[in-house]
């Protein structure tokens, strides 16, 4: 059968196939991403314990739960951990810890430190040279168990910016390197922990100074990662009473030769700034009164420049068998170069010996807008002391020398005194012409323009009679600051003074300098016509020694007062029989 012509089918053949080879290698390749990602969900391996989270928050303190993230300042960008770190499950790195806690000690005929193996952190930091203000007094001890115990920090503990590493390095039991557990220096202690992922490494070597070296070393998986060393759990003197610790504790930096403090009322909480450190710096640390904590640089790199972060915790103590918050400030310090090699000084804040450090570290004894003053009244104390080899007998002997310099101008002030006794009557009856007149009242300065003219007349310059006085008040501040911060006269001696920093105990030096200004002022000729101004010089050795009593100026100062006001009583007698007073002029009676 044939088919009709114009309507014929062509005839069969191969067909083209749809699926072109570009085509065909496009579907493998997704259905091979699809059988991998069903794969690794269901039935790959799973994911490390502690997996690193490049961006995550540090926490400067043990994540123990309720303690909260790193603090730091701004000024740097983030430390993160690498990218690059394997989350392998097979341990990169063999695993080292210890079975038990251990405690290690270190001596040196300074200071007598106590380590736990448990987190390598130090537990007790007693310098042997100090004593502490309690009953009875004991070796100080720098650390402070309760506070650190509270917030789940102590010295010496390691920054990490993942919080599950920070907490798994500083409680992990490290191992030591040697089996000596009272070590007497020079001597070196080595602390190394490893889970199988993160290690640690601590090196500490001590010598006969302050100073000692430490190298910390923290890897993840065999890469180094950004870890710190902190001063946690609070720092200083807890005996001391007046003003209360914490009141006296400060972190610090120094960064282009100026110092900066930091007070426990400027400080942020941990989680102020997340994970980020302030560098540039050349030193820093914590510090009370009287001791300090400084990270410095190495030796071999003085150069090198560090990283710091500082914050505060806060913890409940008990005042007046009541709970009560306290701050605890805490600091932090790291560099970029891994293994980081730091010295640390632990120690009083002796100003000889602080300058002598490379960098200076003098800065720290702080005598506030008045050292121009207080400086080289401190420094004229160190030199009399290598004579006189008691402090409260230097201070006397410091007066006598600054009491005698000024001589001179008492004698000046007291001939201007005569020259006012002269002329007092007749100014008192200009004065009284006056007195009906309202202090704003414009005729009242025709009544300073007539008393001007008698001074004038006579050659008197008013400021002249109080000049001395003017001249001891800044000597006696900046004496105030030098005795309060200067380690020296910490726990000075001096009869039944104990401590010539802190104010008398018994109140005996207030009273004596009360009684020795009254009798200066009954000695010396009044320069005052008015009855009130008279009555107000008379008051003002009392108010004096209430001052005293009341605010916490140094038993020192009360010496140095003490001492000057007999010298004075002395100088004045002198005074008054070599140069009586003249006869008062009569004033001249006005004209009808």
């Amino acid at each position: 059968m044939s088919n009709p012509p114009g309507n014929q089918f062509p005839p069969l053949g191969p067909q083209k196939d749809k699926f072109t080879p570009e085509l065909r290698i496009l579907v493998a390749g997704l259905l091979s991403m699809a059988v991998i990602i069903l794969w690794s969900k269901y039935f790959g391996p799973k994911p490390p314990e502690h997996p690193l989270q490049p961006n995550q928050p540090a926490a400067t303190a043990p994540a123990t739960p309720g303690n909260p993230a790193t603090p730091t300042a701004p000024g740097t960008a983030p430390a993160t951990v690498p990218s690059t770190v394997s989350a392998a499950t097979v341990p990169a790195t063999p695993t080292i810890a210890d079975t038990q806690e251990r405690t290690i000690v270190v001596e040196n005929a300074l200071y007598r430190v106590e380590f736990s193996n448990r987190g390598a952190v130090v537990k007790s930091w007693q310098l042997k040279k100090y004593k502490d203000d309690s009953k009875p007094q004991k070796i100080l001890d720098l650390v402070h168990p309760k506070a650190a115990a509270d917030t789940g920090g102590w010295p010496f503990s390691m920054v990490i910016d993942d919080p599950q590493l920070e907490k798994a390095a500083n409680s992990g039991l490290y191992k030591l390197s040697g089996d000596s557990i009272f070590l007497t220096a020079p001597a070196d202690l080595i602390f190394s922990w490893s889970d199988g992922h993160l290690e640690v490494t601590k090196k500490f070597h001590f010598d006969h100074a302050y100073v000692l070296n430490v190298e910390t070393s923290v890897t993840y998986n065999g890469t180094r990662l950004h870890g710190g060393l902190a001063w946690r759990g609070g720092f200083g003197d807890l005996t001391v009473t007046n003003p209360i610790p914490v009141e006296t504790v400060n972190t610090f930096y120094s960064e282009n030769g100026k110092l900066s403090t930091f007070a426990h009322k400027k400080l942020d909480a941990p989680e102020k700034w997340g994970n980020i450190w302030q560098g540039g710096k050349t030193f820093a640390g914590i510090a009370d009164r009287y001791f300090a904590v400084a990270f410095l640089p190495p030796n071999d790199s003085p150069g090198t420049l560090l990283e710091t972060r500082y914050w505060k915790l806060s913890h409940t103590i008990q005042v007046d068998g009541k709970d009560q918050p306290e701050d605890v400030p805490e600091v932090a310090v790291v560099t970029r170069d891994q293994p980081m090699a730091l010295r640390i000084y632990v120690g009083p804040k002796d100003y000889d010996d602080l300058k002598a450090i490379h960098p200076p570290l003098n800065s720290l004894v702080q005598f506030g807008w008045l050292e121009i003053i207080a400086d080289p009244l401190f420094h004229a104390l160190k030199w009399l002391h290598i004579y006189i080899h008691n402090w409260g007998w230097t201070i006397v002997a410091l007066t006598l020398i600054v009491n005698m310099v000024l001589f001179p101008l008492r004698i000046s002030s007291y001939k201007t005194t005569m020259k006012m006794q002269r002329v007092g009557p007749e100014i008192k009856q200009i004065q009284e012409k006056y007195k009906k007149y309202k202090m704003n009242d414009p005729r009242k300065a025709e009544m300073n323009k007539e008393v001007m003219a008698i001074y004038s007349r006579e050659g008197i310059n008013p400021v002249g009679g109080c000049l001395p006085m003017v001249l001891q008040f800044p000597i006696w501040f900046g004496l105030n600051r030098a005795l309060s911060y200067a380690i020296e006269l910490r726990h000075a001696n001096w009869f039944w003074v104990r401590d010539l920093a802190s104010k008398d105990p018994y109140y005996i030096l207030p009273v004596a300098v009360g009684v020795s200004m009254y009798l200066v002022s009954k000695m010396t000729p009044m320069t005052v016509t008015d009855p009130q101004q008279a009555q107000m010089m008379k008051l003002m050795p009392i108010s004096m020694a209430v001052m005293f009593v009341i605010f916490p100026f140094s038993s020192g100062l009360a010496l140095y007062i003490l001492t000057s006001s007999l010298v004075g009583i002395l100088q004045q007698w002198y005074l008054n029989r070599t140069h009586p007073l003249p006869a008062p002029v009569k004033p001249v009676r006005a004209k009808k």
